[in-house]
């Protein structure tokens, strides 16, 4: 007796495929393979590839560009991350942990680009119509006539309803809850993941008529958008909104994007009306106070194009343990233990037997080490028990030497702290070219971590 072997045969050019796959290898089509069963060596064999000799090309150098068109918002910050806008013929994916504001911002992007004459469809596999609506009602002043919402899991019915309303921008809530009915597999499934994602592609890129598609990513427990990394790959553009639930300050960025930078942050406010694009992120992350509190210093990190100011804090306390606690929010354990060393060896203060916490005011991450110089300064501080004046700012890396170094785009950081009023800025020593270009601070190079230590606590050097 005969073995039976299945295999899966394309319709349209009958090449061979050892297991089901949503599309054909030979002809590139999709939802053409059929299961097919034969004996052993009765099977059906795979016709030879035959190169097409009349395939166009053209040189790299001949070839025409162009800028894509954008749809702009009113929402300065969304705007931002994305590259100035929307580009009218893209796929883009946001993803959040669940309550970040991720339905919220879609549907203020939508009720902006409505009142600018552009068509929305609004569908939506996770919630009905009313529940749409009601969080429509409270996070909009008024509700657009030029959006359109549909409550549906099937695919096939969005696809259709696109066509019907002739929609200009397309938002899918959420992609892993949708299904093509082709495809006989659940819903979030890889395979009905990626197929969705694809059709939505061919709706984006059609040339007869392009139109922007957003779609709303799941995210897994470990914080990362779900389903294939195909998904990734696949879309123009994916936007993270950070920011736990119940959390005021959201940020959103972009870990692709084809149409602009990757580093650029916008930063919100969740409030009971949706979210508030924040012009100024320095406001969240320092301190407003009248006194001087030791343990507090402050520098300047980029994101993106943005300087932002920051407020870093630190607790130091006797340790009653043989080992010392490094506590950072802000900052790997290994840097804070590096920094620690620093100070140990370079400046002769006695961290051995001292804890320390180290954190920034509203959370952010400081992955630049362009804060070394005043992470370091906030620990003197606490250590000493004597304050830094609030107008004073540290703008510098250090060295295993005790070194300052310099940091890129210094100018930059220094206009921005003089535009908000500080008078004064510690920095590396041979770090800017022109010195005199600032008329309302005053910019203090300095050679040593304890050079630093010395002008500001009015001390001999350690």
């Amino acid at each position: 007796m005969k073995k039976v072997k299945t295999v899966y045969i394309c319709t349209s050019c009958e090449t061979q495929h050892p297991k089901w796959q949503g599309f054909c290898n030979g002809c590139g089509e999709r939802g053409t393979l059929k299961e097919q069963t034969s004996g052993g060596s009765e099977s059906k064999q795979t016709k030879p590839r035959v190169a097409r000799t009349n395939v166009a090309v053209k040189r790299l150098l001949e070839t025409n560009s162009s800028k894509s068109d954008r749809l702009v918002t009113s929402i300065s910050e969304f705007n931002r991350v994305m590259g100035g806008g929307i580009v009218k013929d893209s796929l883009s994916i946001i993803t959040a942990v669940p309550g970040a504001g991720k339905s919220t911002l879609l549907l203020q992007v939508s009720q902006d680009l409505a009142s600018k004459g552009y068509k929305i469809l609004y569908a939506s596999g996770e919630e009905s119509e009313s529940q749409i609506k009601n969080r429509a009602e409270r996070i909009l002043p008024s509700i657009h006539e030029n959006i359109w919402i549909h409550s549906d899991t099937s695919m096939n019915n969005v696809l259709g309803i696109i066509e019907a309303v002739d929609a200009d921008v397309v938002i899918i809530d959420s992609i892993q809850t949708f299904v093509l009915e082709e495809y006989p597999s659940r819903p979030g499934s890889p395979t009905q993941t990626m197929e969705c994602a694809n059709a939505m592609l061919k709706v984006a890129k059609s040339a007869e008529r392009p139109r922007a598609v957003m779609m709303v990513g799941q995210m897994t427990k470990d914080n990362e958008l779900a389903g294939l990394r195909a998904l990734e790959h696949l879309v123009d553009t994916v936007l993270v909104l950070d920011g736990e639930d119940g959390e005021e300050l959201k940020q959103l960025s972009a870990s692709k994007n084809r149409y602009g930078s990757t580093g650029e942050m916008g930063f919100f406010s969740m409030e009971e009306d949706g979210l508030r694009a924040i012009d100024n992120p320095s406001e969240f992350f320092i301190t407003q106070r009248n006194e001087i509190v030791s343990g507090s210093a402050l520098t300047v990190i980029k994101e993106g194009t943005r300087p932002i100011i920051v407020e870093v804090e630190s607790l130091v306390s006797p340790t009653f343990t043989p080992y010392p606690s490094r506590i950072g929010e802000c900052m790997r354990k290994d840097q804070i233990n590096t920094l620690t060393a620093i100070l140990e060896q370079r400046a002769g203060l006695q961290m051995l037997t001292q804890n320390v916490v180290i954190k920034t005011t509203g959370g952010i991450r400081l992955k630049e080490t362009s804060s070394n110089l005043a992470v370091l300064m906030s620990i003197v501080s606490s250590y000493k028990g004597k304050g830094i004046p609030n107008d004073v700012v540290f703008i510098a890396d250090i060295g295993l030497t005790g070194e300052l170094k310099k940091v890129p785009t210094l100018e930059a950081r220094i206009r921005e702290i003089e535009r908000m009023g500080y008078k004064k800025a510690y920095i590396a020593r041979n770090a800017l070219r022109n010195q005199s270009a600032f008329k309302n601070i005053e910019v203090i190079p300095c050679n040593t971590l304890a050079e630093v230590i010395d002008i500001v606590f009015n001390s001999t050097p350690f």
